[in-house]
């Protein structure tokens, strides 16, 4: 039976078709990278990012490492999901409980929209160390922080977009204080967005190029077949680590539960963009839009931790791939 997606009608998707010679599950936009590394005045790189329709357009939170090599995260505006207007600023958080301020540095964000609001996540620093940030906006230009969902060390925090038995769910991945040689994704559960328990582990490291770590990427897409997750996997090679991205399936009810998970990487670094940069072979997915009634993906990603790209699949092919 052909997966469906269980959501609302994207038709501005940001798309391009498949290329004729082309037989991946994902294809790379022409045009890469969407933006540069210094689309913004001062940044140095603008790399692992997140958008949502915003609007009947589209809006985002991005990662730039400014010219100093601080961390910050930006927020944007695009008509067509592709050209961006970025704030030159970094956001604004305000309401902040005290014992969590000042903003020292946050990156690699994720947003996602649950009940007429959106939610950002990143990873913060709190009293030198670093965890999972978040933070409430309707217009993404005001954000009003919460308090931070764990205890560190944690990376790679991702919301699903609705309450799931009631409760929010995050995934993560809890690390170290430094570039993280280990790494596996686990599951938090809440009641209000503040006090999080009920931990589950979904998904180790196996081997080949998730055999290092792996990390939650966009926020999961709901399908008939279960929530599609996008994660990047890690391999340690002769010359560093190589980022891929690969997907599973995790049951609609109990998301900790693994029905189906990538074997092969769906990308993997190949192009110019993706292998030279600040952080050599480098493919890391942040979001990704889906048009529910055609199935059709467009996934934003990181490259080499210095532009930022995208690419395009359908649902069902994805899936189809999963349980092979």
């Amino acid at each position: 039976m052909k997966a469906t997606v269980i959501g609302s009608a994207l038709p501005n998707l940001p798309w391009q078709s498949r290329p004729a010679n082309c037989h991946d599950v994902i294809w790379r936009y022409a045009a890469n990278p969407i933006i540069t590394r210094d689309a913004i005045p001062n940044s140095n790189s603008i790399f692992n990012s997140a958008a949502v329709p915003f609007h009947g357009k589209f809006a985002g939170v991005f990662r730039s490492d400014d010219r100093s090599r601080r961390m910050l995260i930006h927020a944007g505006f695009s008509d067509d999901g592709i050209h961006w207007r970025l704030d030159p600023e970094p956001f604004r958080l305000t309401g902040a409980p005290e014992e969590i301020t000042p903003f020292v540095y946050g990156y690699d964000p994720r947003v996602c929209e649950i009940d007429g609001e959106y939610i950002v996540s990143w990873c913060n620093n709190y009293a030198g160390y670093p965890t999972i940030g978040l933070a409430r906006t309707t217009d993404f230009k005001t954000f009003h922080q919460l308090e931070n969902a764990f205890l560190p060390f944690n990376r790679n925090g991702v919301l699903f977009p609705r309450r799931i038995n009631g409760k929010y769910m995050m995934l993560s991945r809890p690390s170290d204080n430094g570039h993280t040689p280990f790494g596996d994704i686990f599951l938090s559960q809440s009641p209000d967005l503040t006090y999080w328990g009920e931990h589950r582990l979904v998904m180790k490291t196996t081997e080949g190029w998730q055999a290092t770590k792996i990390g939650a990427g966009p926020v999961p897409i709901e399908t008939s077949e279960g929530w599609l997750l996008f994660y990047h996997g890690v391999l340690t090679s002769c010359n560093g680590f190589v980022y891929s991205f690969g997907a599973a399936l995790l049951d609609l009810e109990q998301p900790w539960k693994v029905i189906a998970r990538s074997r092969n990487y769906l990308m993997a670094p190949r192009e110019l963009y993706e292998c030279v940069g600040d952080v050599p072979n480098v493919t890391f997915p942040c979001a990704a839009l889906c048009d529910a009634p055609t199935g059709r993906i467009a996934l934003y990603y990181g490259c080499a931790d210095t532009v930022t790209g995208l690419a395009f699949g359908y649902v069902d092919e994805i899936i189809d791939d999963l349980r092979r």
